[in-house]
């Protein structure tokens, strides 16, 4: 699985941004440098990017930057989320997730008051899957597991959340972002989310319930 590229001009037509927006965007790490990609072509050395994501990352920071600066932005859109700490009553009267998918995670960890951004982080992700659909309460156990055994080893880094089935058998695996894994016939892929994404998404939920 790998993301269909667009050349520099082509996006810089399709979204009506200026050459000098992007590249400032880039300083301000508002789109990281990995999405650059230098690729031969008969006119020489053109840039490309992934298309899918910068088409939705050029679209939020449109939407934002008229409400934050371009340093607010940046820290929206940073991995690193800091030592964001919420409590139990404050994950649930905020609606960060619902009460189902907190006593879900619960029924795995110890009687606790606070939460770091990485265990809520697992709740969203779960919480993302159970309501699109994509996996059972059983399978939620299954990825809560994943998370927590491995996730700390891509913390700060662009990574992604798959799910494939083999004969029914779900599997869960964190990926480094936009990298190819290939199965055999008999496995379907069944969802694959940037984790990247969820942590943008939800340090705007956290914002947004403490303004």
């Amino acid at each position: 699985m790998s993301d269909e590229l667009i050349s520099k001009k082509e996006l810089l037509e399709l979204t009506g941004i200026s050459y000098g927006q992007l590249y400032r965007w880039k300083r301000k790490n508002l789109i990281p440098e990995e999405w650059f990609v230098r690729k031969s072509s008969f006119t020489g050395q053109e840039t490309f990017f992934p298309k899918e994501k910068m088409l939705t990352r050029i679209d939020k920071i449109l939407n934002m930057k008229d409400d934050l600066s371009l340093d607010e932005l940046a820290d929206v859109f940073s991995p690193n989320p800091g030592e964001i700490t919420l409590q139990r009553q404050s994950i649930l009267e905020r609606n960060i997730v619902s009460k189902l998918t907190f006593e879900l995670y619960m029924q795995h960890h110890e009687p606790s008051d606070w939460f770091s951004f990485d265990q809520i982080l697992c709740m969203y992700v779960l919480e993302t899957m159970l309501k699109n659909g994509s996996i059972t309460q059983v399978e939620g156990e299954i990825l809560i597991q994943t998370m927590e055994d491995h996730y700390g080893a891509f913390a700060g880094t662009d990574c992604e959340l798959a799910l494939i089935r083999k004969m029914g058998v779900p599997m869960f695996a964190l990926l480094p972002a936009s990298c190819e894994v290939h199965f055999d016939r008999d496995v379907k892929w069944v969802s694959r989310i940037s984790l990247s994404q969820c942590i943008q998404e939800l340090k705007l939920k956290i914002g947004e319930s403490e303004g």
